[in-house]
């Protein structure tokens, strides 16, 4: 059971051990690099890199490939949340449709022969910078969304998953995950009943989809906006969205919900959007986008979807609260524990939803 699918996309440094794939896959880097022709790859000609490892996440290995005058990112992809064999490649080429946005690292190279290295690997830019900070940061993330929502597609060129029927996708979604909780003999019967509740306004409020079917606003979205997927660089004044393991084709109002959710912000942080600030964010990424329609419909949007949008990261909390105490192996993070037992306080799933449900 993986518990950090939703939350946790941002890389971190792993203590390094023999048997740690990081180490297996160093060398393999290594090898890789030395037996290719980089002759006509940008960035890659000419050029003998230095390879260590930069970051790692649950699903690819990061290497830094470096000389004196270049820095790229050199990405073994280990498995995929979509359970695509081509996860290299669905990456890879969403990355090359978002270049003309200026606010997603840069493609060079991808290979998902699976030949002469075992996995499918690329070869991206790296971006310098921090993980975003909501204090001092929103402002720069609204303005990435709107130019990441801008982006045109041709239909002939469009390999993204769409998003049919967003809020029956999502609904589905929760019955799934909360499902491990209801059957659990761990569970709260408080809770219980009133996630029961959820559910069933849930599937009586999924109709309502139809807004979105009958009045499209189509984009490509993230679908994982947490701060760890943000690279801000405060002295070049950028914000670039890094992480594009899970992309559709869908509403802009997925990623915006998501982003604003307290369930995202309160995750890594204790940092929960204020009015004024929500404003601000929204009043930012409307000042950047292109669509004069989306400015117009996007606070429909927004309470169509925010609270789906909730419902799905307090079932996969649960979920991950049943997980943590029954499949965990013994291993635990603390402070995963203690975020995931915050989440499912009766009281703070309360607040979450009754300014959307009726009591």
């Amino acid at each position: 059971m993986r518990l950090l699918l939703k939350f946790n996309a941002n890389y971190s440094m792993p203590d390094i051990t023999k048997q740690d794939p990081f180490v297996e896959y160093l060398e393999k880097v290594k090898l890789y690099l030395s037996t290719q022709d980089w002759s006509c790859v940008s960035r890659m000609a000419g050029n003998t890199f230095s390879v260590s490892p930069l970051a790692r996440g649950e699903y690819n290995l990061n290497y830094s490939l470096k000389t004196e005058t270049q820095h790229l990112v050199f990405r073994v992809s280990m498995g995929s949340q979509l359970d695509r064999d081509d996860q290299i490649l669905y990456e890879f080429n969403t990355l090359k449709l978002l270049e003309q946005s200026g606010v997603t690292p840069r493609g060079y190279f991808v290979d998902n022969s699976k030949t002469n290295i075992d996995r499918g690997i690329s070869i991206i830019e790296f971006l310098e910078g921090d993980h975003l900070d909501y204090r001092r940061d929103i402002e720069g993330a609204a303005a990435t969304f709107a130019r990441v929502h801008s982006v045109a597609v041709a239909g002939q060129d469009n390999h993204l998953i769409r998003e049919e029927q967003p809020l029956t996708l999502i609904y589905n979604e929760c019955k799934k995950l909360l499902g491990v909780y209801f059957t659990s003999p761990l569970a709260d019967p408080a809770i219980s009943h009133y996630l029961g509740k959820l559910l069933d306004w849930a599937d009586s409020e999924r109709k309502k989809e139809n807004y979105f079917l009958e009045d499209p606003s189509l984009a490509i979205v993230n679908t994982e906006v947490n701060s760890g997927n943000f690279i801000v660089n405060r002295q070049n004044k950028t914000t670039h969205l890094i992480d594009w393991e899970m992309p559709r084709w869908g509403d802009p109002s997925s990623d915006l919900c998501h982003f604003c959710s307290p369930l995202t912000t309160l995750w890594k942080s204790e940092y929960r959007f204020t009015d004024k600030d929500y404003k601000r964010f929204i009043e930012a990424y409307k000042a950047n986008s292109r669509s004069d329609h989306l400015k117009r419909t996007l606070t429909d949007r927004m309470h169509l979807k925010n609270p789906f949008v909730y419902l799905r990261g307090i079932s996969w909390s649960a979920m991950g609260w049943v997980a943590y105490q029954t499949e965990s192996g013994g291993i635990r993070n603390e402070e995963t524990w203690k975020k995931l037992c915050a989440y499912l306080d009766l009281d703070f799933i309360r607040s979450l939803f009754e300014p959307f449900v009726k009591r």
